[in-house]
């Protein structure tokens, strides 16, 4: 199988934020999670726990983002 880079997600409290997203989008995340849960659907996380872990990831990953971020703070 494929190494996913999504490996844990952090159980903290939880800010509340409204997001749509296109179905499609919807039904990639969710087969997403499966796949995160080793193929198996039983268990997997749902798609509002495994979006913001996937953002969270992203943003972490980003060097653009983490250069622009220091710029600006020693600015």
């Amino acid at each position: 199988m494929t190494r996913l880079k999504l490996a844990d997600i952090a159980d903290e409290k939880p800010v509340r934020m409204t997001l749509e997203i296109p179905a499609k989008l919807h039904r990639d995340l969710a087969a997403y999670a499966v796949a995160v849960n080793g193929g198996d659907p039983k268990g997997a996380p749902t798609v509002e726990r495994l979006a913001p872990a996937m953002l969270e990831r992203f943003i972490t990953t980003d060097r653009a983002f983490a250069k622009a971020r220091r710029t600006l703070q020693t600015g």
